[in-house]
């Protein structure tokens, strides 16, 4: 071997560690809160603990929707055990452009604009209310969910002056 020798040191992509998912124990996640069902990022709407039986722990039976898709899902867990709990952000632009492909312009706050979102797939009524509150001139806010690596458009509202 040479001193000389070359490493290849390149990196494909950087990422600051942070993990798209936290450990919570199960009988501490509520209705409301967020859980990950098969590795999707869902919103639990029902949870209902059963009593410690003869062979151990009480049991959580948890009801979830889908945070993207709108699917409902289910888990059974024991309620000593952890469950992983998806990282969710929302985050609101101004509204620039619509375009053909159903593609939007966003805005932040500090100026920085994506093109990188499209209008929501599963739910063709906020998709046709932003496309039609657009085209009628009004001025849109809106709200980019994400969790686990993913973002889709949340919600739509109209900016107050």
């Amino acid at each position: 071997m040479s001193d000389e020798e070359e490493v290849d040191t390149t990196f494909e992509s950087a990422d600051a560690g942070a993990s798209t998912t936290y450990p919570m124990q199960a009988g501490s996640i509520r209705k409301g809160g967020h859980i990950c069902i098969k590795g999707r990022p869902c919103k639990v709407v029902d949870v209902t603990t059963s009593k410690t039986g003869k062979h151990g722990h009480a049991k959580c039976h948890f009801v979830a929707i889908d945070i993207f898709t709108g699917k409902k899902m289910e888990e059974l867990c024991s309620s000593s055990h952890n469950m992983d709990v998806p990282n969710v952000t929302r985050t609101e632009y101004t509204l620039i452009d619509v375009n053909d492909e159903g593609f939007v312009s966003l805005m932040s706050e500090d100026g920085d604009t994506r093109e990188d979102l499209s209008l929501p797939k599963h739910d063709d009524s906020l998709a046709k209310q932003i496309k039609d509150d657009f085209d009628a001139g009004k001025e849109l806010l809106v709200t980019i969910m994400g969790a686990m690596n993913e973002e889709h458009v949340h919600a739509v509202k109209e900016a107050s002056n």
